[in-house]
């Protein structure tokens, strides 16, 4: 029961991530304004905004235009549903749960935004650095899996030298773009994680390069 909680949940925070994905790169509020069709601008209603199933039922279409939904917001919803269990499994009601639950919805949000704008927005990493901080005031925080407070400045300190030498050190030309954000993802990442993120920050910075590369080869 408890694990179909966690999905339930974590297909709800997927619907929400789907609404930040596609308001945050324009600067529009994702808590006031109710969804709507991005093709006929109609409202969507609450029975045709549940989480995984609404997409399902309505066959991947609009059921006021008929237009075809994009495959990416079930795809969202599904993955935040799965890592939501995932974590619960691992680390059953814990601060350590809450933490990872924070963590894996940030990286969903990041990651899609990323995808398509090849930004990753400050008003996403900058309240990863504070929870990343005020996680370590905690007592009995899980040490195991995140730093305490003294790592975590080191962390963050540590991110900003890496960042900047790896800027400085390559001639990234017009890859360049949106890399102060990206920087501060990975202090964000440093103060979550300690110095352990510094292999996930090189290899989602690797995969992001690829990316880029992939896309201009086709698209130019």
């Amino acid at each position: 029961m408890l694990y179909l909680i966690a999905f339930i949940f974590g297909s709800i925070w997927g619907s929400f991530s789907n609404v930040c994905i596609h308001r945050i790169p324009d600067d529009i509020s994702v808590v006031t304004g109710r969804s709507h069709c991005p093709s006929c601008k109609t409202l969507i209603k609450w029975h045709d905004n549940i989480p995984l199933f609404s997409y399902l039922f309505l066959k991947a279409k609009c059921r006021g235009c008929s237009a075809k939904i994009n495959i990416k917001y079930f795809l969202v919803e599904l993955i935040s549903a799965i890592n939501f269990v995932v974590i619960f499994h691992f680390f059953g009601v814990s601060l350590t749960t809450l933490l990872f639950f924070i963590l894996s919805i940030c990286f969903v949000i990041i990651f899609f935004i990323d995808l398509k704008h090849f930004i990753i927005p400050n008003d996403l990493t900058y309240p990863l650095m504070i929870i990343g901080l005020l996680k370590s005031f905690d007592p009995n925080l899980n040490t195991t899996l995140f730093p305490n407070l003294v790592n975590s400045l080191i962390g963050g300190l540590f991110g900003v030298v890496a960042c900047l030498l790896e800027y400085y050190g390559h001639e990234l030309g017009s890859f360049a773009f949106g890399f102060a954000p990206f920087t501060s993802f990975g202090v964000a990442l440093s103060l979550f994680l300690g110095f352990r993120n510094n292999v996930c920050y090189s290899r989602w910075w690797e995969a992001r390069t690829m990316y880029v590369l992939i896309f201009y080869h086709y698209h130019i």
